[in-house]
């Protein structure tokens, strides 16, 4: 697909990072995303949370087009993306959380937010991009945020809670399972490790912190185009790029029919989690069943080979007595499967 003059020519399946089809990547909406990056006329990019270089690949291709550049940034970056860092020259990685990168490295044309999702993480990583801005000085750069919508968009998630201040986490349902629509947690639904125990309510989700920093910013347009866990853009609109980004954002920004297919595409992500943790938890039964079937035959078999169960039969057929339970009918037993 060609995207302006660019010709998407994807080199990375997005699911192979997603064994279980969850549609979790970014490079998921990649035609979006590059025509977003165009209308802004963004040669440099800065990516928190790139983790397996997904997206990166997409982005280093468009860079190579012109001469642009790209910051991947990850405190734990998978063996994939140190791997494309050391064979691109034009992929700086940077090994730290967003709010320690973001006060260091240059500042970029713009910048995607995909790490933390939690309402501290993103509102500083938000402060932190206007503060700098303001300091250069310059406009906002273009800002794309992923995980908008559920289930972050109105519910923390936290990677390392101890990063997080205290007063600042939301009360946290470790291992639990959230299912869209359910403010609380479901039992074998989608899974998380660290997430609030509660959606909604201030200062809780991403979408909610990146509301609260346009709110803060009257020059400052958002749009939310609701597919794949939903993609946010911010940009200034007293910019030179902001009537190409409004005119391509207009019509996916919060589109009716995009929300309804992504409602529908969670709630099937949803019930399959449940069905399959209902299978799991099917055969987990029925293997213990299995294994204690098992103990079972392997007791009958050592009475089957015990001399002692064998003279106390005897004993009891001497003197005319017939035995509760025979050697002959545990043999049946361990034959009847």
């Amino acid at each position: 697909m060609t995207v302006g003059s660019f010709e998407l020519g994807l080199e990375h399946d997005p699911r192979r990072h997603d064994p279980g089809a969850w549609g979790a990547s970014l490079l998921h909406d990649a035609e979006l995303v590059v025509a977003v990056l165009d209308a802004g006329a963004a040669a440099s990019i800065a990516e928190v949370g790139a983790l397996d270089g997904d997206l990166t690949r997409l982005l280093l291709r468009r860079s190579e087009r012109g001469g642009g550049t790209v910051i991947a940034i990850d405190p734990a970056p998978h063996d994939d993306l140190q791997a494309l860092a050391s064979d691109r020259h034009g992929l700086e990685l940077v090994r730290q959380t967003s709010l320690e990168a973001l006060a260091q490295i240059p500042l970029t044309d713009a910048i995607i937010l995909d790490g933390d999702h939690n309402y501290f993480t993103v509102s500083g990583e938000l402060a932190l991009i206007a503060r700098r801005t303001e300091q250069q000085p310059s406009r906002l750069p273009l800002i794309l945020l992923h995980d908008v919508c559920w289930p972050h968009g109105r519910r923390d998630d936290y990677y390392a809670p101890d990063r997080i201040p205290a007063e600042h986490r939301q009360p946290i349902a470790p291992e639990a399972a959230l299912y869209p629509g359910d403010p609380g947690t479901r039992d074998g639904a989608v899974p998380y490790h660290h997430p609030a125990r509660r959606e909604g309510g201030p200062r809780n989700g991403v979408l909610t912190a990146a509301e609260d920093f346009v709110a803060e910013h009257r020059q400052l347009q958002l749009a939310v185009v609701p597919a794949f866990f939903v993609l946010g853009v911010i940009w200034d609109t007293t910019g030179p790029c902001a009537e190409a980004l409004a005119t391509l954002l207009e019509p996916w920004d919060r589109n009716p029919h995009l929300e309804r297919l992504e409602s529908n595409r969670v709630l099937h992500l949803a019930n399959t989690q449940v069905q399959l943790n209902i299978v799991r938890r099917t055969e987990a039964r029925l293997a213990e069943q299995e294994r204690q079937l098992q103990r079972q035959r392997e007791l009958l078999q050592r009475m089957l080979d015990s001399r002692a169960f064998w003279a106390a039969e005897r004993f009891l057929r001497l003197r005319h007595r017939e035995p509760a339970f025979s050697r002959e009918a545990v043999r049946r037993a361990l034959e009847d499967r």
